[in-house]
């Protein structure tokens, strides 16, 4: 029998799983040219529509974050400036499939050379994209995954998680990754175990395997002694959850008896569908970046969207953030392209740039707010300037509303705190209604890590004591200056934060729907 083999990781997505190795990056199925050109030109093209087809067929099964993906890749298949190259390689005597390669492995390797993380990032999306056309080509789906398989390779494309039946169980060691990747998220969302940063894997690895994603370990060929202690830290983990489920329908309180108040962050208005309002406090983002996808939406489209919520909600509040586009979020017709678009036009300075479009939201936002409890918030504030600009924009679209009519109402205005001059000096904010901490951001630019590097993952940590410092004095001027403070970042969810979050002052949390039970269990062992 070999010698097992150990590899230390970092927990992407918590949990355990057991069961045979699958590479990734195993050589795709051999491509079977056609007679001419004009064959090779028509099977691109089906292999193009076929990938799209499978594209949409999981849009119509997918929750929020999935789609967006999505529809994304959608987007750019039916983009002919990605596929014009392709076809004139093809006019000039290539295969379709090394025409296809050909061209997308240009695009890639031009953001990939890139020194900006935005655009590595989207170096991914063409990698996925080409080989989704390629599989087309050869028909080479992913059905021989086996059932409760431990995939492994460098990285894993968000659609080759989403074509896989995860309910027999499964995991993902990667090679490479990041925590904050695509498919890290939608692991989290699923259940699904996740380690990323492994390094180097032998080639060729095979046979069976131990994840362990609470720790983040792999262990490939392990001893009996090895798979005994791993399924104790199994049930063991399997128990606790079934613990944190019977937290789920009440208050979020510490030992000492403090209550925290424990909100869902949502993308899409079907999002609360799945949600009994009685687990929860109410929305603590819903981000509108949905509605801004292949067209710009109008006023009644945003309308309907936003009441839809406020109606689910009743009397608990919904705080909804303006579009929070640019970034790694690029929305056609609205974005720009930029050297560096994280410290560029993106959030609230994206939007008081457009103002035909923000005028729309603003509109949409106050003809909601009568049908339930709403809070509005402005994504990337870094001076007071923007902020009450954004709010004079308020007050002028409601008196527009009011001479026609129209019924609207004014919502509290606050911000998110993820622009480290904002939490440095929060005194020049002291006008504002709330503060919501956007802990992915402030971390990212505090530490000057990007959140999607896996080679910077160990400096993007909430928990670093700059960052923490910087969230006590938000939580501490709120307090004594009786404005709420919140914090909506992954943070808020993650168990091993949740207790130093409480003891720098907060007391109101969001965190993504499938984490509400296990984070007010995380709650109830805080001693404060």
């Amino acid at each position: 029998m070999p010698a097992p083999l150990r590899l230390q990781g970092i927990p992407a997505s918590v949990g355990y799983a057991e069961g045979p190795l699958f590479d990734l990056d195993r050589p795709p199925v051999a491509y079977a040219g056609k007679a001419s050109s004009a064959e090779e030109l028509k099977s691109l093209k089906a292999a193009i529509g076929k990938a799209v087809s499978r594209l949409v067929a999981m849009v119509e099964t997918a929750d929020s974050d999935a789609a967006g993906i999505l529809e994304f890749h959608i987007a750019m298949l039916e983009d002919d400036a990605l596929s014009g190259p392709a076809f004139a390689s093809i006019a000039s005597g290539h295969s379709a499939d090394a025409a296809w390669r050909q061209a997308l492995d240009a695009e890639i390797a031009g953001y990939e050379a890139s020194d900006q993380d935005y655009f590595r990032a989207r170096a991914t999306d063409l990698l996925d994209i080409r080989d989704q056309v390629l599989r087309a080509l050869t028909d080479d789906g992913e059905h021989a995954v086996p059932a409760g398989a431990i995939l492994y390779g460098e990285d894993i494309a968000p659609t080759r998680f989403l074509q896989i039946d995860w309910s027999a169980g499964g995991g993902i060691a990667l090679k490479a990754g990041s925590t904050a990747s695509h498919v890290a998220m939608l692991a989290r969302s699923r259940g699904v175990p996740m380690v990323v940063g492994l390094g180097a894997l032998p080639a060729g690895l095979a046979g069976p395997a131990l994840l362990d994603a609470e720790h983040g370990s792999i262990v490939v060929d392990p001893s009996p002694m090895e798979i005994a202690s791993f399924r104790e830290s199994l049930s063991a983990f399997a128990a606790r959850q079934g613990d944190a489920r019977s937290f789920l329908t009440r208050p979020a309180l510490t030992k000492a008896g403090t209550a925290v108040r424990v909100q869902v962050n949502i993308a899409y208005p079907t999002d609360v569908d799945g949600i009994d309002i009685a687990t929860c406090d109410g929305v603590g983002l819903m981000r509108t970046e949905f509605l801004f996808g292949k067209t710009l939406p109008d006023e009644e489209t945003q309308y309907r969207a936003y009441r839809k919520v406020l109606e689910w909600a009743g009397e608990k509040p919904v705080t909804i953030r303006t579009v929070d586009a640019g970034g790694d979020k690029p929305v056609p017709g609205f974005t720009i392209q930029e050297g560096n678009p994280f410290l560029g036009l993106r959030g609230i300075r994206l939007s008081l740039a457009r103002l035909d479009i923000f005028r729309v939201q603003i509109r949409a936002l106050l003809r909601a707010a009568p049908h339930g409890n709403l809070k509005v918030m402005f994504p990337m504030i870094a001076t007071a300037e923007e902020y009450e600009r954004s709010a004079a924009l308020f007050a002028e679209e409601q008196a527009a509303l009011a001479a026609r009519g129209i019924m609207q109402k004014m919502p509290p205005l606050g911000i998110m705190v993820e622009v480290p001059s904002v939490a440095i000096a929060p005194e020049a904010f002291a006008g504002v209604a709330f503060f919501s901490i956007g802990s992915n951001d402030l971390t990212q630019y505090v530490m000057a890590a990007a959140r999607d590097n896996a080679g910077v993952a160990h400096l993007n940590s909430v928990r670093h004591p700059a960052v923490l410092r910087l969230i006590g004095s938000v939580a501490a001027f709120g307090r004594e200056n009786g404005i709420p403070v919140s914090l909506c970042g992954d943070a808020g969810g993650d168990p091993a934060s949740i207790p130093v979050l409480i003891e720098a002052g907060l007391r109101d949390l969001s965190v993504a729907p499938a984490q509400l039970a296990t984070a007010k269990a995380a709650i109830s062992d805080v001693a404060v």
